[in-house]
């Protein structure tokens, strides 16, 4: 019997012991589902945050008994499917997590169940191929076949045959691929010289990312160009594989750690080095910071590796309380409707691309703090599409609110995600933050063509 209701505690994450046996016997997982939901059941706090909850509350409603006993367990997987594990229940709304005796995290649990589905049933092809970012990235990316990907992508015939062969719905706007992939292209410039703060390493190391590297390689020409203007020393990470976070989401553990295994050893050299590791994917940098250590809590590196990355903006901000970050401002933003990225909120960095951006004249942010509903791949999939575009309703009406001159996310798949929801009227152009503070210091450029600038409007009809 709990001695307290709710806890006023900060939340406290528990290692996740997924290398013993007992972590994938389904006996002692569904005992675990079927205390947790009932909990869940009694409280009732996240109905709105996603629609992994309202489906554990209907099939309890629609039960039997009205309680959870009068629900078929096989049902419970129905609430799994629809967790994308972005974690706000843990972080934002639910009171009975550790230190709480009750000791609720829902989100492992989810994630815990999506391994034992995984190593029970495997995957399919196309959460096997959504999964793998990387290889599929340095096929899709290659001169001629990028150009002909992207142009099948927006054929409508096509899209319907993606829809009823793959999974993959017909009405998601996709990212496109590029040719010119970020890291081939990729201009550091090392020759400052290094200025440490009391805060901040003074040197940085460029952690690519998949997305940025194969979809959007603005977004990294971006960051470089803010780095060069504030002479920070700067290099990419010589070597680089997938973060995991796809994998992760799928439930497949052994390529989270085979992954881990690749990328590892490269950031350690840079931390080691006193290099600031930077990475541009909110999801990429919480894999490194938070899942990773979690997954594997006695391993050093992870954890040395941890303590070294860094959100660019919350690198800023560093940078700026070490009076070391160039405020020389020359171009007004106007309005930015901002959202915040859940991967990114639930780091508990504070809203770091906001204080940076508001130091800009002449800008206005109005913060959009939600979630946007679409996930690395949960959106893309044929079953969750409608689902996604429910959930970023009210984003999308907050965004559009004071008719902003652009819309941005630290996350470029919600943004994307954000602009197609916003539909054919938003005249707002769609920018990452790290191309607005560039627009900031240098200016809109001169050719109109942005080909450095991240994030081309998508908001185009398909053939």
């Amino acid at each position: 019997m709990a001695t307290r209701e709710g806890s006023l505690e900060a939340p406290t994450r528990y290692p996740i012991d997924w290398k013993k046996i007992e972590f994938y016997n389904e006996e002692s997982l569904q005992n675990e589902m079927e205390r947790i939901f009932d909990i869940c059941h009694g409280c009732r706090r996240c109905v709105n945050l996603c629609t992994a909850f309202p489906r554990l509350f209907d099939l309890i409603d629609e039960g039997t008994t009205g309680e959870l006993d009068g629900v078929e367990k096989s049902k419970f997987w129905e609430v799994v499917d629809r967790c994308f594990l972005c974690d706000m229940c843990f972080m934002t709304k639910c009171p009975y997590v550790p230190p709480h005796e009750w000791n609720v995290d829902f989100p492992h649990l989810m994630l815990r169940s999506k391994a034992v589905q995984f190593k029970n049933k495997g995957a399919g092809f196309r959460d096997r191929l959504l999964s793998n970012t990387d290889q599929v990235g340095k096929i899709a990316a290659t001169p001629g076949i990028a150009q002909s990907i992207n142009t099948l992508n927006k054929s409508s015939a096509v899209r319907k045959l993606m829809d009823t062969t793959l999974g993959i719905h017909a009405d998601r706007v996709l990212p496109e691929y590029t040719a010119k992939k970020f890291r081939s292209n990729a201009r550091t410039d090392n020759r400052f010289t290094v200025k440490d703060g009391e805060r901040t390493h003074g040197k940085v190391a460029i952690y690519a990312t998949c997305y940025v590297n194969y979809n959007e390689p603005g977004i990294g020409h971006d960051l470089l160009k803010i780095l060069e203007h504030n002479e920070i020393p700067t290099i990419l990470v010589s070597k680089e594989s997938c973060c995991g976070m796809p994998k992760l989401e799928l439930g497949d553990l052994e390529s989270v750690e085979t992954l881990k295994n690749e990328n590892i050893p490269q950031l350690l050299k840079l931390a080691q080095d006193g290099f600031a590791i930077l990475s541009a994917i909110p999801s990429c940098i919480l894999m490194y910071k938070q899942e990773l250590p979690l997954l594997f809590p006695d391993d050093e590196a992870v954890h040395t590796v941890a303590a070294a990355m860094f959100d660019p903006f919350e690198y800023f901000v560093l940078r700026n309380q070490d009076e070391l970050l160039k405020t020389d401002f020359k171009t007004p933003l106007g309005k930015v409707a901002y959202h915040i990225p859940c991967h990114q909120r639930v780091q508990n960095i504070g809203k770091k691309t906001r204080d940076v951006l508001q130091l800009i004249p002449g800008t206005e942010i109005n913060v959009v703090e939600r979630c946007s509903g679409h996930d690395g791949t949960w959106g893309v999939k044929s079953e969750h599409f409608t689902d996604s575009m429910k959930i970023g309703r009210p984003v999308f009406r907050q965004m559009a609110t004071n008719q902003p001159d652009y819309i941005s996310s630290d996350c470029p798949i919600a943004a994307r995600h954000i602009e197609q929801g916003m539909g054919s009227e938003n005249s707002a152009k769609k920018l990452h933050p790290l191309s607005l503070l560039r627009i900031a210091y240098e200016g809109y450029p001169e050719d109109n063509q942005q080909s450095d600038l991240s994030n081309q409007s998508v908001n185009s009809k398909t053939d």
